[in-house]
């Protein structure tokens, strides 16, 4: 059985060396906040090792009328030939995966732990959440090392101060070394960090998303505070 196809229609940076792709919705096409797609080129120009498929997270909202996937650049030749993509162009489009969802039970909040990239399937569920009106308290802290390299930053700060569910940290590891002025949250995301915004950090559902590192590092923190992991879970981003 073939896979539907999907058309790109816009591309854009949405960070230094970060880029968002949309893409058409296919008719009946359906997926939850969080989920992942994967998307493969057809007849490429160029291809490697690494092969023409790629997982990435649906970083648009079920409820926006276009498919949105947003990657670091690195220089691979998947992201060579999706970044020269001329607008009008179709890949083949296999999807929803993934179990990376808000949970139900609206009492307790949604704190989501990401660094760099591991920010984009937050984007989807903070904007769902708000657009269904769940009710879910939603803390969204994500780290990078300067405010350039930190997708939707501006986006998710117009959130927070709209939405009153929502409450989006950014925290800056590198701001010395950033050409913009900034005076939020510094330094790696930590248990103080945590505790000044969610406060009894027994009470929340865990979201892990990023680089292996952060996700494991994030992990036992929790741990080390008294989090059982069957209030974590996790998602994490190899290879960008």
């Amino acid at each position: 059985m073939s896979l539907p196809r999907t058309k790109l229609i816009k591309k854009t940076e949405v960070a230094e060396q970060t880029m968002a792709f949309e893409f058409e919705k296919p008719d009946g096409f359906s997926y939850k906040a969080g989920q992942f797609a994967d998307y493969t080129l057809i007849d490429p120009p160029d291809t490697d090792k690494e092969g023409n498929t790629r997982g990435f997270s649906l970083s648009s909202a079920p409820y926006e009328p276009n498919l949105m996937c947003t990657t670091r650049m690195r220089d691979t030749a998947f992201k060579r030939v999706l970044k020269g993509m001329p607008i009008g162009t179709e890949l083949e489009l296999d999807a929803p995966y993934g179990s990376f969802t808000l949970h139900n039970n609206v009492a307790r909040p949604a704190v989501f732990l990401t660094g760099g990239i591991g920010i984009t399937p937050v984007r989807s569920i903070a904007l769902q959440s708000v657009h269904d009106q769940t009710g879910h308290a939603i803390f969204a802290f994500s780290s990078n090392k300067r405010p350039e390299d930190a997708a939707f930053l501006d986006e998710l700060k117009r959130l927070d101060e709209s939405a009153a569910n929502v409450t989006f940290i950014a925290t800056m590891t590198e701001p010395e070394n950033s050409h913009q002025p900034w005076d939020g949250e510094t330094g790696f995301i930590d248990q103080d960090m945590i505790t000044k915004y969610v406060g009894d950090l027994s009470t929340p559902i865990y979201y892990l998303c990023g680089p292996a590192g952060l996700v494991k590092a994030m992990r036992s923190l929790l741990n080390g505070a008294g989090v059982d992991d069957d209030d974590i879970r996790t998602e994490e981003f190899t290879g960008y």
